[in-house]
């Protein structure tokens, strides 16, 4: 790249994101230790009062499944809560979606549009308080719910915890940039919202982007989570590129991509398994605009980009905000495929059939988990 180029790609990006910077080792960032420590005390604290029903939990006559993670960005929900909706619908439970609703001030946010795509006809509640969204959602007849993003939301009682990781980013951090295992810590310090000894809650546990991830590492990874949750059943699912669409909904070949240079934008809590996607395809990125998870992108954000003939690619989850704008882009569209596993999760939702009683999950559950 020539230095007029450089300095064109540097003065359009946006701002360095907060993972990026966490992800450093040494300097004043190292101050967050402190706040981080508060933070887990609380977390411990909350969460031996939620297990010894000191705080009070609601249950609901329908079934709950939470589809959660440990840290705070994208590990894979959105595509894994409509994978276990279709599943709970194939099983006459008709499902509904509940979510705390991040950024709604003014309407659905961009996990509800996608959501509103992918299962329409799904009801889907956005409530901050998820006990009175849940109960709302079987207000409207729905007979189970998916809870989006609740692993730590303990108010409402949920029948199934299956727990998200991303094998590329188990911990929240990417990799170190100077190399090294990446920084692993709690917020703000970094991206845990729980230590990893919480996976022990889960029901079954997803590592997500399987197939991005080095082989040698995701052992390493699954002897690790099984030093946390004993004898929780782990399944393996990656991300896979399902379709190619341009703005309008247009259908475009998956090869089309193929020795094409291209520019990106997104939004999105993983921007580097989004590049490593459009990569996959074959086409070479000339830029990639990685801004904060739910950015709500304005028309400048996008200046410079797929100019001279060049496609911009972004997500699906930005593509339901980028349409406002009138913007031409292209949208990968990413699908989750369960690639080990399958079983346990079918085993799982079928304790939840209307005819199930209650102590049979809880002797299905208490198998699986030795």
């Amino acid at each position: 790249m020539n230095p007029a180029e450089h300095s064109q790609r540097a003065h359009a990006s946006p701002a360095p994101r907060a993972d990026s910077r966490l992800a450093h080792r040494g300097g004043a960032v190292e101050l967050l230790r402190l706040p981080a420590a508060l933070f887990g005390a609380a977390a411990t604290l909350r969460r031996a009062l939620y297990d010894a029903a000191l705080l009070p939990i609601h249950r609901l006559e329908v079934p709950v499944v939470c589809v959660g993670n440990l840290s705070t960005g994208g590990t894979g929900k959105t595509p894994m809560c409509a994978l276990v909706a279709g599943h709970l619908a194939r099983r006459g439970l008709r499902p509904g979606i509940l979510s705390r609703g991040y950024g709604t001030s003014h309407g659905p946010n961009d996990e509800a549009l996608l959501l509103e795509r992918l299962l329409p006809g799904v009801p889907h509640v956005q409530d901050p308080d998820r006990v009175r969204g849940a109960r709302d959602l079987v207000d409207r007849g729905c007979g189970s719910i998916v809870l989006d993003d609740g692993f730590q939301h303990r108010r409402l009682h949920r029948d199934l915890d299956l727990v998200l990781v991303d094998a590329t980013r188990p911990w929240g951090l990417p990799p170190l940039p100077e190399g090294g295992p990446p920084v692993r810590a709690l917020l703000p310090r970094g991206l845990l919202r729980e230590p990893p000894s919480s996976l022990s809650r889960a029901d079954a546990i997803v590592l997500t982007r399987t197939a991005q991830a080095d082989a040698v590492d995701l052992e390493r990874l699954e002897l690790e989570i099984a030093r946390f949750a004993p004898g929780r059943p782990v399944l393996r699912a990656d991300h896979r590129a399902a379709r190619l669409l341009d703005e309008s909904g247009a259908s475009h070949r998956l090869e089309s991509l193929a020795g094409r240079e291209v520019d990106l934008a997104s939004g999105i809590g993983n921007p580097e398994s989004f590049e490593k996607s459009v990569r996959a395809l074959g086409a070479r990125v000339r830029t990639h605009r990685a801004f904060p998870d739910h950015h709500a992108f304005e028309p400048g954000d996008l200046s410079g980009l797929g100019a001279e003939g060049r496609p911009l690619v972004v997500t699906a989850k930005d593509a339901v905000k980028l349409a406002a704008q009138r913007a031409k882009f292209l949208v990968l569209e990413i699908d989750l495929v369960l690639l080990s596993g399958e079983p346990v999760l079918e085993a799982l939702l079928d304790s939840l059939a209307p005819g199930a009683q209650a102590v049979e999950r809880a002797a299905l559950r208490a198998g699986m988990h030795g």
